[in-house]
């Protein structure tokens, strides 16, 4: 090997190879590259209300913020991994996650705990649309390891967003 073939190798375009089609690796990964954003919007909003939560139920409502936390998180890294896997790119930043997420932050200095959980019950809700619209993206092209991932994921959200709900009914 010599010095003049390391820049062309370093500046080749990242395209893995897919039997999936040019459209769909276009397809497909745009639309879990936004999926993504979403996620890491939705860990940071859940994991800064893990941080700020108060109140009479703190440690019930942290410990839940935090296992739901761990289990948005991890489903990063696969998202992130299929769309490498079909051939597209993905999130490179900070600020390409703040351009890409649907999903809205929330800086408040302040919010009160039953706000914190129908907010984030909200955002599970949304990020369930999200989930099944990628699910359908995935389906036209029929990528079922995107599908089956997908599933998975919107039975999570699904189990989030009803242990949110549940938290902020009024005992009878």
């Amino acid at each position: 090997m010599n010095d003049l073939a390391i820049p062309s190798r370093l500046s080749a375009p990242l395209r893995t190879p897919t039997d999936l089609g040019a459209q769909a690796r276009v397809d497909i990964s745009g639309a879990l590259t936004a999926l993504l954003a979403d996620m890491f919007a939705l860990y940071l909003k859940t994991k800064n209300f893990h941080w700020h939560m108060s109140g009479p139920h703190f440690r019930d409502y942290h410990l839940m913020l935090d296992e739901q936390g761990d289990e948005i998180f991890a489903t990063t890294d696969a998202i992130a991994e299929r769309a490498r896997k079909v051939g597209g790119t993905t999130l490179r930043s900070i600020g390409h996650i703040h351009r890409t997420q649907r999903l809205l932050d929330n800086d408040a200095d302040y919010v009160t705990p039953e706000d914190m959980l129908a907010e984030l019950g909200d955002d599970n809700r949304q990020l369930l649309s999200f989930l099944r619209a990628t699910h359908v993206v995935c389906d036209n092209y029929n990528d079922v390891a995107s599908t089956s991932l997908l599933e998975n994921w919107i039975d999570e959200a699904e189990r989030r967003s009803w242990f949110l709900f549940e938290s902020t009914r009024a005992a009878r």
